[in-house]
């Protein structure tokens, strides 16, 4: 028998079209505008998913969707609006929804939700397989992994976060969904099917933090999230957030917490890291000179000298990516920072709306005003958090001895670009 779609919607014209799209996918088709019933319904029909309204006259779609959590836990609803919005769609997803997605949609977005929903992606990993592996795949991967490759990796289940930008100072947030081998790491929005896949050609802007942009759309300060993914060795990743990713308490630690606490799974393919073969150099090296360069190691290791006014100084901090322990513990809980003096600046350029007490570290020409350090040299750390996540901007892991000294985000792409360039075509 074809798996059974439950539609759940007021509007007429709407079930009558998904009832169109999902019949020539070959499923089998229930629909209603009764949300009092959709519980009988569910419970006589057993629908391998549900296609659930949140604007529903009676009963509200949230709170539909609390009653099939509750009394259906394994049947994944998605979630469908023609007022989405990404606080909308986090809350959502926090309550169970496997999806969430905003009218009109496209046949093909649609397609690809269900077909997630439908492959469990919340239910995690298999205990006895915790990757997720065939044995053969398992034999394969281990062969590879011996030829210097490493397995490509998704998170195990969905993962939601809510915040507010650190630029744009508005609410906003971040759902995480696992993603095939190939995918690559791509942010896309609910209000259309805009892929802005993370790839450094992408970057438009480099300036106090890095935005991608990609079909007229842009994602801000996406720097802090990449740097966790790149920690953790994530290469498939859907990311659906609004135009800034949340700066949480400006550091990396909560998207370490959340990734750890979902869990990986090692996928049916693998991926080769990049290895600097010669040294590059960007900028003039030399002490107190502003310049980075890349040298062959057999991980990433990276070490960094930062070079600021007072009360800041001089800091110096090396680094070895040995493990996602490692950068969660030395790395992730270094916040962004600035000067009382830049803020104006800032705001000049329309920056740093988002900026509170609570989500960075500020400075003024003496001391650190709202905050106690988690670290000496926290600022340096944070330059290596901000690093690390541009460096992922060349789409796998890297292995390299990176020098960098009083660099940023321009310089960093400036050395994305190199590495690029010094590979074999």
């Amino acid at each position: 028998m074809n798996e059974t779609v439950l539609v759940v919607d007021d509007e007429e014209r709407i079930r009558s079209a998904l009832r169109g799209i999902l019949s020539d996918e070959g499923f089998r088709v229930v629909d209603t505008g009764d949300a009092p019933g959709v519980m009988d319904l569910i419970a006589r029909e057993s629908p391998a998913i549900v296609l659930l309204d949140v604007w529903m006259p009676d009963v509200d779609g949230i709170e539909l969707l609390r009653r099939i959590k509750a009394e259906q836990p394994r049947v994944p609803v998605i979630m469908i609006s023609g007022h989405a919005n990404i606080q909308s769609a986090v809350a959502a997803t926090k309550l169970g929804a496997a999806d969430f997605i905003q009218k009109p949609f496209s046949v093909s977005g649609l397609l690809a939700s269900i077909a997630r929903a439908l492959e469990g992606d919340s239910a995690g990993p298999d205990p006895s397989n915790p990757r997720g592996l065939s044995a053969e795949a398992r034999a394969a991967g281990r062969k590879a992994i011996r030829a210097g490759a490493t397995p490509q990796r998704t998170v195990a289940r969905s993962i939601v976060m809510g915040g507010q930008g650190l630029h744009t100072g508005l609410k906003t947030g971040v759902i995480l969904h696992p993603a095939p081998p190939g995918f690559g790491i791509v942010f896309t929005s609910l209000a259309d099917e805009t892929a802005i896949p993370v790839r450094f050609e992408n970057v438009t802007d480099t300036g106090y933090n890095t935005t991608l942009t990609s079909g007229g759309r842009s994602v801000r300060t996406v720097e802090h999230l990449l740097s966790a993914l790149h920690a953790f060795g994530i290469t498939n990743l859907l990311i659906k957030t609004d135009d800034e990713v949340p700066a949480l308490d400006g550091s990396a630690l909560e998207f370490c917490k959340q990734i750890g606490e979902a869990g990986l799974a090692e996928q049916d393919a693998t991926v080769e890291p990049i290895r600097i073969k010669h040294k590059i150099i960007i900028g003039e090296e030399g002490a107190g000179l502003e310049f980075m360069k890349a040298e062959p190691a057999d991980h990433l290791i990276i070490d960094y000298t930062l070079d600021y006014p007072k009360p800041i100084g001089i800091q110096q901090l090396h680094f070895e990516l040995t493990s996602p322990d490692a950068y969660t513990r030395e790395i992730a809980p270094a916040r962004t920072f600035g000067f009382v003096r830049e803020f104006r600046k800032l705001a000049e350029y329309g920056l740093a709306s988002g900026g509170r007490l609570d989500n960075l570290i500020l400075v003024d020409d003496d001391k650190v005003v709202n905050t106690t350090l988690r670290f000496p040299d926290e600022f340096a750390r944070h330059k290596v958090l901000d690093l690390m996540g541009d460096l992922y901007l060349l789409g796998r892991p890297l292995h390299a001895h990176v020098t960098a000294s009083k660099t940023g985000h321009s310089d960093n792409l400036a050395m994305v670009k190199a590495i690029y360039a010094s590979l074999p075509s």
